[in-house]
């Protein structure tokens, strides 16, 4: 028994470095997820909302596919996109405007009065006409001003025959609505990533709250078993002090742990537009499925044939070379007819009808300084696109390797962190036994709980970061609608603690030996 002791004594110099830096960690963690900056929708639109309805006194509870299609339904970035479509749809159908006739009604009736010698109608104008009134003089009471009422209904009729530029600018037009659309289409991918990935750290955030609860408990159950101990003089006090420090430190990681979970909610229900008041449930746990294998290659031309951002890209070159030929055919001569015809009362007098039929050739002859400046401009433009659209292929490349890679280390560090859960389980078990044969004090049991909370914490970030590499990659290759998908269609072979922990409080607690007891 000497011996044991000499050895408790040589061991306890190294544990107990180990133990410390243990517990400041997950104190320094948990305090750095407590301190990060909220997230604002001034910086990112997708981090706002437009909340439906006031909050209520029941708990809501939220899967991940509901918070998804609240997402889709009230994000402020996709709303924001959406808007900028019908925008431009408007657009077009101004541009179409110029194809159709344009036809208008007006009609007018006042009364109107002349001064026929302002208008060069004087006496000696009238003198040069008294030879054709009877007795070769004017007839007496005529006067220069004159009054009459006119009544007058007119139909204007007015159409574009040919115009370059017209024709241009509504092929522009039909490729700006194309790029609008596929705008929004990729603005609906980013609500869904960024709505799966506040869920998915919600959900992560719920696990450690988990985590630090049961480490809690089991923190207060050692507790009273080295009080218990002590007063029946088999233990030290110092394994009081012991229990009672690690207790604390666990108590003091559980309140960042709520903290930084209330945290992630908030900005999940700003993400859906739920009000910041509600209370919510997730229920979802944490997926886990392996993904089938693929090459960069396939991966690469399945971007892109589905990225909205890349269509969208390829549609606004088209909009700039369509801008371009508009300018371009500006040179080019335009045709238009232009009609109308009247109807007018004079004074009661009865009517008469009058029209003008009128069609225009525009020749340009020379605004050549113009014309160039604006190619120039437009040229510069197209340009600057298509270096974009070339940019992006290779950035697509780059993300889809990028992807594959982080989706492949994290599943390997799934399964590791796993294996590492269940080696600190079995070690705390072991510990756990020694303790209860009286061959160790409860130091080394302190430092299995410890390595057992930091296997575990790692285990649930591993999950999240596996989940939420998938989530990239998926966003990275495949259209919107398959992101969440990917993630809650997966098997539900979850390495949460919800799963981890009942396990784990069966082994923890230590059986009082029977002379304490007494």
């Amino acid at each position: 028994m000497f011996v044991n002791q000499e050895a408790h004594s040589a061991f306890r110099p190294r544990l107990r470095p180990f133990v410390l830096a243990a517990a400041c960690l997950a104190c320094a963690e948990a305090l750095a997820c407590a301190q990060m900056p909220n997230a604002s929708s001034a910086n990112n639109p997708f981090w706002g909302s437009v909340t439906v309805r006031p909050a209520t006194d029941e708990t809501l509870r939220l899967s991940l596919d509901e918070a998804v299609q609240m997402g889709l339904k009230n994000n402020l970035g996709l709303k924001e996109a959406e808007n900028g479509e019908k925008s431009v749809h408007g657009q077009r159908n101004e541009a179409l405007q110029q194809f159709l006739p344009t036809i208008s009604v007006s009609g007018s009736t006042g009364l109107y009065q002349h001064n026929l010698a302002a208008q060069g109608f004087g006496p000696g104008v009238f003198a040069k006409f008294s030879s054709m009134f009877p007795g070769g003089k004017m007839p007496a009471g005529i006067s220069l001003i004159t009054r009459d009422d006119l009544t007058e209904g007119k139909i204007h009729f007015s159409q574009t025959l040919f115009s370059g530029p017209v024709i241009a600018g509504w092929r522009a037009a039909g490729a700006a609505q194309r790029a609008a659309y596929f705008s929004r289409m990729s603005a609906r991918g980013e609500v869904v990533q960024q709505v799966a990935t506040a869920y998915l750290h919600a959900i992560a955030a719920a696990s450690e709250v988990d985590n630090a609860s049961a480490l809690v408990s089991e923190g207060q159950t050692l507790l009273e078993h080295a009080h218990a101990a002590h007063e029946a003089g088999v233990a030290s006090n110092l394994d009081e002090l012991r229990a009672r420090v690690q207790l604390q430190a666990q108590q003091q990681a559980l309140i960042y742990a709520q903290n930084a979970f209330e945290k992630s909610l908030i900005l999940l229900k700003r993400e859906t537009g739920i009000d910041p008041g509600q209370k919510i449930i997730l229920t979802d746990p944490a997926p886990y499925s392996d993904l089938a294998t693929q090459t960069p290659e396939e991966v690469r031309a399945l971007a892109y044939r589905s990225r909205q951002d890349y269509q969208n890209l390829q549609n606004q070159v088209v909009e700039y070379k369509a801008v371009h030929s508009a300018y371009r055919s500006q040179r080019l001569p335009s045709l238009s007819f232009n009609s109308f015809y009247a109807a007018s009362t004079v004074n009661g007098a009865g009517t008469h009808g009058n029209f003008v039929a009128m069609g225009t050739l525009s020749v340009p002859l020379f605004r050549e300084a113009r014309l160039r400046g604006n190619e120039d401009a437009s040229q510069a433009q197209l340009d600057a696109v298509n270096s974009q659209l070339n940019d992006l292929r290779n950035h697509i490349d780059e993300q889809v390797r990028a992807a594959l890679l982080d989706v492949g280390a994290t599943a390997q560090l799934v399964k590791v962190a796993h294996s590492n859960v269940e080696l600190a389980t079995r070690a705390l078990s072991d510990e756990s036994d020694r303790v209860n044969a009286g061959l160790d004090d409860n130091l080394p049991l302190v430092t299995a709980q410890a390595m057992l909370a930091s296997a575990q914490s790692n285990a649930v970030e591993s999950l999240y970061q596996y989940n939420l590499s998938k989530l990239v990659l998926a966003r990275a290759s495949r259209p919107a609608a398959v992101c969440p998908q990917l993630i809650s269609s997966a098997s539900l072979t979850c390495l949460s603690p919800r799963k981890i922990w009942p396990f784990t409080r069966r082994i923890l607690p230590v059986n009082i030996p029977d002379c304490i007891s007494e």
